[in-house]
Parts: structure tokens; sequence; C-alpha cells
């Protein structure tokens, strides 16, 4: 049915209603106990097909699509089914948000998924003995692409192409990076109510860091960390997946380093359990000094970005990173190793930036933050640009608008 009953006229909607597939206890990827759906490959596979047969008018004859844009392994077999059906074709976009997930399968899944014997070789959808569906998306999409410019020109080298760099370098032309945005109204602080003290960023004023002060000290309050003293510690907040890719433990083998330069902690998040475990521990170590919270907790998390000092994005890999935009429009100051995303986005001017995934360099660069912190001037400035940043969706949509236009041109070429 179309949209307008719903306030969205002009969207057509499809229901792909499949419970015996999708209507369970957990996540979509994974059940409620942590381990992965053992059949996610009829699951996403049947998603892939569906999008296929829309877009190539098997459903609706009636309505066929300028193009299929589809993300990550999980969408990644409609290009390839879409390539092989007979008919007008359509131009299919594959963007890569994270190239370490490649939805791997055991071969018995291509007969199951009702896949030809014929496709299973290394110019197709044989990866090392396994069934890829991200590799599927990478050899039939028409553009290939993922979320950061410098992300682009990371994932056909070996070092972060996660053995899929060979294949994309085999397509011939090298992947578009387009710079992801963030949700400019749902993220504000002059209008977020998880915030005690609001502030308008279009004004930057002593009004702007009086509310943010006012704020550090309630969320110390909250969590438990010790009362700011005269040159108070910085607080440096954590929101984050923990995993090895996320550089969280970085953060906590620098820790030592972090309070003897005048830090204090405040750590959000979960995923990898020993991640958890000594983050906790360190926490215990050193109360007063170092919050974590396990389990997500966006009304926390928005306080985080609203009051700490800096925000630690240290990550090993990251295709876009929306954290570090959070963070500068709601004044934390970013941490940020260079690569991907974070190179794109964070530099002297509005952050911090390292090298080396290592603690020594991490807590380096908050040695530098502690330093231009005790320079308020300069500490202000900095803010300033951070917040005034703009990291809107704007670009990025007029951006994804002209990679279409080429991938539609590329298309009508080939006819």
């Amino acid at each position: 049915a179309d949209g307008s009953s719903s306030g969205a006229p002009g969207f057509l909607w499809y229901i792909l209603d499949c419970p015996w597939r999708y209507e369970r206890e957990g996540g979509p990827y994974e059940d409620s106990g942590g381990c992965p759906w053992p059949d996610n490959a009829l699951r996403f596979g049947l998603l892939g097909w569906i999008a296929a047969q829309l877009a190539g008018g098997g459903l609706d004859p009636d309505w066929r699509p300028d193009l299929l844009h589809v993300h990550d392994w999980h969408g990644a077999l409609a290009p390839w089914w879409l390539r092989s059906r007979p008919g007008p074709s359509v131009p299919t976009a594959l963007s890569i948000h994270n190239i370490g997930y490649q939805g791997l399968f055991p071969p018995s899944r291509l007969a199951d998924l009702g896949l030809p014997a014929s496709d299973w070789h290394p110019g197709a959808l044989e990866y090392h003995g396994q069934l890829s569906f991200l590799k599927a998306g990478v050899v039939a999409a028409t553009g290939v692409g993922t979320v950061s410019p410098t992300h682009a020109r990371e994932i056909v080298m070996p070092a972060i192409g996660h053995g899929m760099d060979g294949v994309l370098r085999h397509r011939g032309d090298l992947p578009i990076g387009i710079l992801n945005g963030i949700d400019t109204v749902q993220w504000d602080p002059g209008t977020d109510v998880a915030l005690p003290h609001r502030f308008d960023t279009r004004r930057i004023d002593q009004e702007l860091f009086d509310a943010r002060d006012r704020n550090r000290i309630a969320l110390a309050a909250e969590v438990g960390l010790a009362a700011a003293a005269d040159r108070r510690p910085l607080l440096a907040g954590v929101v984050s997946r923990f995993a090895e890719q996320k550089g969280i433990d970085l953060v906590a083998a620098a820790a030592p380093a972090l309070f003897d330069a005048g830090c204090d902690l405040l750590v959000l998040g979960s995923g990898d359990r020993e991640l958890e475990a000594a983050l906790i521990a360190l926490a215990s170590r050193h109360r007063g000094r170092m919050v974590t919270r396990i389990g997500f907790d966006d009304g926390l998390a928005r306080r985080i970005y609203g009051s700490a000092d800096l925000m630690l994005v240290p990550s090993r890999y990251e295709p876009c990173g929306l954290t570090q935009m959070y963070a500068m429009r709601y004044g934390a100051l970013p941490v940020v190793r260079r690569t991907g995303g974070l190179a794109d986005t964070v530099h002297e001017g509005n952050g911090f930036v390292f090298e080396a995934a290592e603690p020594d360099a991490l807590a380096g660069a908050v040695r530098e933050a502690r330093a231009l912190f005790d320079a308020p001037a300069a500490w202000r400035e900095r803010m300033t640009t951070a917040m005034t940043t703009d990291h809107s969706w704007g670009r990025a949509a007029q951006a994804y608008l002209d990679w279409y236009a080429r991938l539609k041109t590329r298309v009508a070429a080939q006819r």
C-alpha cells in the first residue's frame, strides 16, 4: 500500500511475510543467546531474492525501479540474482559498511538457495571453499561503494580488505567512498530531552559552555565519578561496541596513563565478554576515576556526548563512524586513530588524531588534549570548530544521486 495514510505519500511498501524465518526472539542476526541463526543463509537469501524479483518486474510488472541499492552481505545476493534474469537490466549498487562481515556459509547452502552448481567457481560465488554473499554482490553489482573516501582506498589493500581486496581490485573499477551523515534533527543538543541542560550550537557563547559544565557535573553525580576540583580532570567518554576492531582494548591498556594525564573515564557499551570484564575490573580498581556501564542506553550516551570533554574512538579500522560526528555536534572533542571515516572527519582543528594502534599513541593524544585544555581560549576555539562542522545528510545525498546517475549511464551504454 502507499504511504499516504502515514503521512508519506508516494512511498510503496512491500512486506515480506515469512514468520517461520523472521518472527523469533533475539536479534536479526543472532538468537537470544548471542549465536548466529543457523538458517541465516536462507533468511537473508530470501530477502535478496525478493529484492531481485521486485527490481526485475517479477512480482509487480507495473513497477520497475531506476536502480537497486543493497547494503553489506545481507542483501548482496540480489545483484547476482538480478544479473541472471532475462529482460531489461536494472543498475545495482552495493554499499559495504563493514567488509569484515562477508556472509560466509558452507557450500551445501548453494543448493538450498536454488543456485545452480555452475555458480560454484572462483569467478563467481566460491570464496576460499565457502559461499560468500558479499562476494556475489561485489562480482555482480554495477557499482560498489563504501561509506568514506579513505575507507574506499583502504579496502582494496590487504591490510584492511579482509581477503576481499583481490575481488574488489579484479572488478577493474575502484569502490566509491561517500561519507555518511547524521540526522541533525534527532541529534540536536538544543532540543535533546536526554540532556538536563540543553544548548544551541548556532550560538556559541558563555551560556553554552556553562550548560555543558552543568551537564558534566550532573553526569558525574549520576554515574558516580568524583566531584571536580580545581584544574579538574578531563572527562573522556567511550560509547562503543566492545570489539578489537573498535580498539577498546587500547582504552583498557592505556587507562593508567590516561589517569596520569589527568583524565577520568566513562565507558558505555557491550560486546566481547573479555573486554567487558577487563573494563569492569578497571573501574572497580579506580573508583571515582572510571565508570563502566555495560549495555545500550541511548539517554546515557547522549548525556556523555553533551557532557564529556573528549570522546575516545581508537578504532583499528572504521568504515565511517558516527560517534565522532555525534560527539562534535554535542561539543565533545574526538580522539581518533587515523583510519577510514575517522581520518575524513577529524583533524587538528576539531579534535585529536593519532597514528599507531597502540596504547602509548592513544595516551599521547590525550596528553596533547590535556595541554590544550589548560589553554582555555584555544580549547574553546577547537570546540567551536567541532560544533559548527556540517555533518548533515545533504552533502551525502547529492553524492549518492550523482553516483546513481553514473551507474544508470553505465548500464544504458551496455545495452
